[in-house]
């Protein structure tokens, strides 16, 4: 018997069920998602409500899709501004939408997890049901794999792209070989970059999740918030956060300090999934020329090549890094409209834009930092 369920908590679904139908990909396994809803991270009031669906058969989880009922469109990375006013203007609620993705972080990965295609042809359906059903806007599952575009085509959505600079690992020997590969200017600009955060006196230190003390995470916790409060952002992450994921998962947990003085005044985040190091947050108290490039970008490069990762993705936009050795890479996402006028105008629209930023895309693909390019 296939019936379909819909939880309001991941903490329903089996961890073991749960992390079988995922490839690999620690942001998206049961502990971190559960960890944001433990700590708070998500929920009412951030306007991220967990709505997972998941289909079974005889009790046996067969595919499942981490969905969240949204009333803002915060920490999703795809703007649909304009969508929203559209809707307002002509007297109809674009909140509360059903969006597919991880929570406040723009990565590409699994959006339906399932053992075969039967079933995430069936999910689908019964998400795209639900959705309507439940008189929601529309469903947006953003930043999935190319993989999966086939099923959503056939569901009839509509598709949206944007640009991400990833860096990709090219059997580089060490960070000296990968600048040689640089044009020369890239090059030597990298090397004073690197060269002012040594002359000031910085030290780094590279921690994986069980080598962060307390006192380090309460340190980077401080840098996170000061972030957000200086962007005039909501910091949605916390201490609890930090140091929970760290125990549970310290192996996918990559912290990078830098200490000044005997003063710990900055620090990164990232996670190790894979064959990929995610670049997630940052922040600091003191402000020191290039050390946001060295903790974020170069210090990433150099763990990449010396523990054979294959890529690094550094985070949402940013064509700056570009002369840092990260190119422009093209990520997805696909929406349904429940009103059908809406979603014919919509797709119309987002075809547009699609040939803009294909367009944008090739003339990127020029500004190469390589020499062999």
């Amino acid at each position: 018997m296939t019936t379909i369920k819909i939880h309001s908590s991941i903490t329903e679904i089996s961890p073991i069920a749960w992390n079988k139908l995922i490839k690999d990909q620690f942001l998206l396994s049961h502990e971190f998602l559960a960890c944001m809803e433990t700590n708070q991270c998500i929920g009412d009031h951030f306007g991220w409500i967990t709505r997972i669906i998941a289909l079974y058969q005889n009790d046996h989880l067969m595919a499942v899709m981490p969905l969240y009922k949204k009333y803002n469109n915060y920490g999703e990375f795809v703007f649909d501004y304009a969508w929203a006013d559209a809707f307002e203007q002509s007297g109809l609620p674009y909140y509360p939408k059903l969006v597919s993705t991880i929570p406040y972080t723009p990565a590409t990965g699994q959006r339906l997890l399932a053992v075969d295609n039967q079933s995430r042809i069936l999910l689908l359906a019964a998400v795209k049901a639900y959705t309507k059903e439940a008189k929601l806007s529309g469903l947006h599952s953003l930043f999935f794999p190319v993989s999966e575009l086939k099923y959503y085509q056939a569901q009839d959505f509509c598709f949206r792209q944007d640009i991400q600079y990833h860096w990709h690992n090219q059997n580089y020997s060490d960070f000296n070989d990968f600048l040689s590969r640089l044009l020369r200017r890239k090059r030597k600009n990298i090397l004073q970059e690197r060269r002012r955060v040594q002359q000031a006196g910085v030290q780094i230190r590279v921690l994986k999740g069980d080598q962060a003390n307390k006192t380090d995470w309460q340190n980077f916790n401080y840098f996170y918030q000061k972030t957000f409060i200086q962007k005039s952002g909501t910091a949605t992450f916390n201490q609890a956060f930090f140091i929970e994921i760290a125990q549970k998962k310290p192996e996918n947990i990559l912290l990078v300090l830098a200490d000044l003085n005997q003063k710990c005044i900055a620090g990164a985040l990232m996670y190790i999934s894979g064959e990929t190091l995610y670049g997630r947050h940052w922040g600091c108290i003191e402000e020191v020329n290039s050390l946001h490039f060295e903790l974020c970008y170069y210090q990433g490069i150099e763990y990449c090549i010396k523990h054979g990762l294959q890529y690094f993705e550094p985070g949402a936009q940013g064509q700056h890094k570009i002369a840092r050795g990260f190119m422009p890479t093209l990520v997805h996402s696909a929406h349904y409209l429940t009103d059908e006028r809406f979603h014919q105008a919509i797709s119309q629209w987002c075809e547009a834009e699609s040939q803009a930023v294909n367009e944008y895309y090739k003339e990127l693909q020029n500004q190469s930092p390589y020499s062999g390019n």
